[in-house]
């Protein structure tokens, strides 16, 4: 079965496909009940001061960015912009901005695009949509405090804006971002987290903390005839079990599920033919630091891929709710390998590296890790006895969710277990193993070897996507091959939903966050109106949480 993981792959997302195919016209009006799963409240309405998929869930409803992802397609195009013109040095792009106004009536035009981006490099602000900006030429320099605005950003008359970037990297990758929405430069910065004035589809109605965001059509929408809703609601529900209830006492048109319910979900008649399915952009793994002697030695490395069986793990544990690891790139990726095979189980295969590395007689370490029941403590004790079958000796140590990264980026641990982001911009996501990446941004295991950073260097400096992408092949596969990390899985995120609902897309960056003004109703949904509801908003009160990816 994992000779075939590519195949596979193809096949659940084609199932999944068929089930959302749509022949009839879509239906305009009819609210869409949502839920934000990760957690029963919300840091944010503006979203360029948080890092939280909870918060970028209602986010993506009001705001625009330059560019959007298709989830379809599985590139990011142009948004806010109708067409770009690519200099000569392949480093300068020009956009003229389509025709398009605020919640507030305010007109887009080049100054907020430079406005929005200039807010976000700025250093005083700390906001963390800063990161998906910094390859804008200057950039790094307003955040450095060594400027105050940036020099890559150019206007050309209202409606055309010049951006220069510091790479040749397609620049829709970074400025789709929703964490980089395109903001009006008049209106108060100070009501943005309360009061949010976007160019997004659904303006806000009525926000009630630790229960819902209420969200109505905006009529002057830039896309003719979207959105077809009149209404959204995002549910905000921390608990698997409160959605599962609401769901099926039919309060909440989809439901995110995990594991539990994945299964639960799958078996049952009138539920299972609902369920969108896609391999998510996170790599669930075990990162090795090389401060120990042992991790040092790639054999040690790859003893530890061999002897650990994950497909057990995968189908008992996550109750397949979960793609098999290759090497870094998940299989939705552009530069992802069909063709090569993840780490055989094989613990004959890790008592010979064992040995040729010099550790015949023995291995001892500890794993950091949280709770999360996907990719934490329970994921630690299962690999314990596998492990031990070969002489490797494993300890725990417990931290919760947000001690996990502080320690990991103050080198205060050993190796842990964790959920990273893995896409959907390869090249981004491989840069994180070169050398010259720090600790603290995403090279968490300290990777260095001069082979790899030769293929990311030219693939960044290389304008044909289709060359590029077979040099960033090269380079995960040679990931796989060094084993910085035990490659455990690529999520797979399923949502169930309602038979009524229509316009769902399979998004491999993050499933939960939708393309709402696509989204409908039929006939068939039900008259909520007087139907009080006893579940929905009931999820145990806490902050923000990781996603379950």
């Amino acid at each position: 079965m994992l000779t075939k993981l590519g195949l596979m792959a193809a096949l659940a997302l084609g199932t999944a496909t068929a089930a959302l195919a749509q022949d009839a016209t879509p239906r305009d009006g009819g609210k869409f009940v949502f839920t934000a799963p990760y957690g029963s409240s919300i840091g944010s309405l503006d979203i360029t001061a948080t890092p939280h998929t909870q918060d970028e869930i209602v986010a993506k409803a009001m705001n625009r960015s330059l560019y959007k992802w298709n989830p379809e397609s599985g590139k990011p195009e142009l948004d806010l912009a109708e067409s770009v013109e690519k200099s000569a040095d392949g480093k300068t792009y020009t956009f003229k901005l389509r025709e398009a106004v605020f919640h507030n009536g305010d007109t887009l035009d080049a100054d907020d695009v430079i406005f929005s981006y200039n807010r976000l490099a700025d250093p005083k602000k700390a906001l963390t949509g800063a990161e998906q900006i910094l390859t804008i030429a200057g950039a790094q320099e307003v955040q450095s405090g060594a400027a105050e605005t940036i020099s890559g950003l150019k206007k050309i008359d209202d409606r055309t804006v010049e951006i220069t970037m510091t790479n040749l990297a397609d620049p829709g990758w970074v400025l789709m971002s929703n964490y980089a929405p395109i903001y009006s430069k008049d209106y108060p910065e100070d009501q943005l987290a309360s009061k949010p004035n976007g160019l997004g589809p659904f303006k806000l109605a009525n926000y009630v903390p630790g229960s819902k965001v209420e969200l109505v059509k905006f009529d002057d929408y830039f896309e003719e005839g979207k959105p077809h809703l009149d209404k959204l609601e995002i549910m905000l529900m921390g608990e698997a079990a409160a959605r599962d209830v609401a769901f099926r006492n039919g309060e909440i048109d989809a439901n995110v599920l995990g594991p539990v319910q994945y299964e639960a979900y799958g078996q049952d008649a009138a539920l299972k033919d609902h369920i969108l399915e896609v391999a998510e952009v996170y790599t669930r793994n075990i990162g090795f630091n090389p401060k120990i002697e042992a991790f040092k030695d790639k054999r040690v490395r790859q003893a530890i891929n061999h002897a650990i069986n994950s497909e057990v793990i995968i189908k008992k544990l996550l109750k397949d709710k979960a793609y098999p690891a290759v090497s870094w790139l998940p299989v939705s990726s552009p530069a992802f390998n069909a063709d090569a095979q993840p780490y055989a189980y094989d613990p004959d295969k890790a008592k010979e590296l064992l040995k040729e590395a010099g550790y015949e007689s023995g291995l001892t370490f500890s794993v950091t890790a949280t709770p999360n029941e996907s990719w934490g403590l329970p994921i630690v004790e299962a690999i314990i006895p596998m492990l031990a079958k070969v002489g490797v000796t494993v300890t725990t140590d417990p931290v919760e969710g947000p001690v996990l990264s502080d320690k990991i980026v103050s080198d205060n641990f050993e190796s842990f277990i964790w959920s990273n982001s893995s896409g959907p911009d390869p090249l981004k996501y491989l840069t994180c193993f070169h050398s010259e990446t720090s600790q603290a941004a995403c090279n968490y295991v300290k990777f260095a070897n001069p082979d790899f950073d030769k293929l990311i260097d030219a693939a960044g400096n290389e304008t044909d996507l289709a060359k590029q992408t077979e040099i960033l092949k090269r380079a995960n596969d040679l990931l796989q091959e060094e084993a910085p990390v035990w490659f455990f899985n690529y999520n797979k995120a399923v949502m169930a939903y309602q038979p009524w609902v229509h316009g769902l897309k399979q998004n491999s960056v993050e499933l939960a966050v939708q393309d709402y003004e696509d989204i409908w109703i039929d006939e068939t949904a039900p008259d909520r109106a007087n139907k009080r509801s006893h579940t929905v908003g009931r999820g145990r009160s806490s902050g923000p949480v990781q996603p379950s990816a």
